[in-house]
């Protein structure tokens, strides 16, 4: 109830907006100044608000979906399945038929419907949510606010350590907001300033990527590396959350900012070392633990999204695993999966001779390969809860960032920049949790290896596409599986998501997406 009257306060400020909307917030002052910022509660009530502000960024809001407010499968159709070597199975009722256009990039006919498709998705999931950034602005202007308040409330509770990490956790989410948008939209608005009431037009996303990286630079010391209340692990931002933020906007801007590659390579390299120096908080667990892993706030998480059906907190049919689990793992008239993966992708990423354990421990192994209707991946069968809606799904929490992710982009730097040996190593820190031979390649084959790494690791978790995208894979011919476009395409933004027209209504300076028009 606390957490809720928190959300509350934070939802009434947002709604109290100025005249540019969604990028300059008015809270009242009753909110804002003294008559509010009183004291450490009211700090840790506000911070703990953000979370759920960004949760409601990503998925729907638990708060507003007793009002019928559409499901949002952001991590699902923005990561795992665009451009991916998937398809619909032949049983999935016609609701499903996203699995295909999503594939195929076909982003024109998701968003303004069309074939039959017209108004089906916005009445299942809000669709032109992916076209909106207004809720992660909403995220990010109160974090400002945090930002600029936290330091100079007056509580003899309230430590300079305290309010250093609750600054640090507003610095997070900020940035983790703006790398979600340029991973969807490339460049966009930025600002950090409270209170901001003037306009805005987008910014180069090398700009904005360059932005993050400063600004966690000068927060991730006010982190710790991992929370002592035990409900907060994983789920509220440490030092761990905020290196693999920097380790991966690295990465983006070793795609983009192609001249400086290597220093950005080097830069991962550091803060992938600097993450083995941590205390013992991070850990890969066991296969035999998967159960643990996935339901989260676990010594391999290094941020993620809660949901507990004890709490009403829920993904619906936003989760990933609606789409890959079946009675028993589902409501007992559900006895196909609605996709499967391409047959020939399972095969060069788990070949059969090649021991793995994570082929038993995450798939109905002699099904992994047939690109049918019982396809299943176990990955993510958590707790079930036996209820007669079929969108009751298993309640694992979403991974943003585990450590394995961490391990992989490691490697992956290392063998950009030559240190194949360094790469090996890190790559098979993974591999041995799997109980897999290790990697013995170099050159490009070592780096091929590291990427199917990742597509086995973290299949299911929101990364294909973004990880396609920055290694540009998706305009390499050599690489066969998914969509491709042509470079004069990926430089025309075909790997973005349009935007919404309406996002120029009271900021006139901002341009669309010309590729979607």
């Amino acid at each position: 109830m606390k957490r809720i009257i928190y959300v509350g306060l934070l939802l009434t400020m947002i709604m109290t907006t100025g005249c540019k909307k969604f990028l300059s917030l008015d809270p009242p002052s009753s909110l804002s100044g003294n008559n509010f910022w009183r004291n450490k509660d009211d700090v840790d009530g506000f911070v703990n608000g953000l979370y759920m502000l960004f949760r409601s960024s990503v998925f729907r809001s638990d708060m507003t979906a007793a009002t019928g407010e559409d499901e949002f499968p952001f991590f699902a159709w923005s990561g795992d399945m665009r451009g991916a070597p998937i398809h619909r199975n032949p049983s999935a009722f016609s609701g499903r038929e996203y699995i295909n256009i999503l594939p195929r990039n076909d982003i024109k006919t998701l968003v303004n419907g069309g074939a039959g498709y017209d108004g089906l998705y916005n009445d299942l999931f809000n669709v032109n949510r992916f076209t909106q950034w207004d809720r992660f602005f909403k995220t990010i202007a109160s974090a400002n606010i945090a930002v600029s308040v936290i330091p100079d409330v007056a509580d003899p509770a309230l430590s300079t350590g305290d309010k250093n990490k609750y600054v640090g956790e507003a610095i997070f989410l900020r940035n983790l907001c703006y790398f979600f948008m340029v991973r969807l939209w490339g460049d966009v608005p930025y600002y950090t300033k409270p209170y901001f009431t003037g306009t805005l037009k987008r910014e180069n996303k090398v700009i904005v990527l360059k932005n993050i990286l400063q600004d966690m630079e000068r927060s991730k010391e006010y982190l710790p590396w991992t929370n002592s209340n035990p409900s907060h692990v994983a789920v509220h931002a440490s030092r761990g959350s905020a290196i693999v933020l920097m380790m991966h906007v690295n990465m983006w801007l070793a795609c983009f900012d192609v001249a400086n590659k290597d220093l950005y390579y080097q830069n991962v390299d550091k803060l992938g070392d600097e993450l083995d120096q941590n205390n013992g908080a991070y850990q890969l667990l066991p296969l035999s633990r998967t159960k643990e892993i996935f339901k989260g706030r676990t010594r391999e998480g290094l941020f993620e999204i809660p949901q507990n059906v004890n709490y009403g907190e829920t993904f619906g049919w936003s989760a990933f695993s609606d789409n890959v689990l079946y009675a028993p793992y589902k409501q007992y008239n559900i006895l196909n999966s609605y996709l499967s993966y391409e047959a020939d992708f399972m095969e060069t990423i788990f070949p059969a001779e090649v021991a793995d354990n994570r082929k038993s421990a995450w798939y109905v192994e002699n099904q992994m390969y047939s690109g049918g209707d019982k396809f299943m991946m176990l990955k993510f069968a958590n707790v079930y809860a036996n209820d007669q809606a079929e969108n009751v799904n298993p309640d694992d929490n979403q991974m943003v960032f585990r450590l394995s992710d961490a391990y992989l982009l490691h490697a992956e730097a290392c063998a950009e920049t030559g240190n194949y040996q360094k790469a090996r190593l890190k790559a098979n820190l993974v591999r041995a949790r799997a109980g897999a031979p290790n990697l013995t390649s170099s050159g490009d084959d070592l780096k091929d290896d590291i990427f199917y790494e990742r597509c086995r690791e973290l299949m299911g978790e929101g990364q294909y596409w973004y990880d396609v995208v920055r290694t540009r894979r998706i305009t390499d011919p050599q690489y066969r599986f998914g969509y491709h476009c042509t470079v004069s395409q990926f430089n025309a933004g075909a790997w973005t998501w349009p935007i919404d027209p309406a996002n120029r209504i009271n900021n006139p300076e901002i341009t669309l997406n010309n590729y979607w028009l």
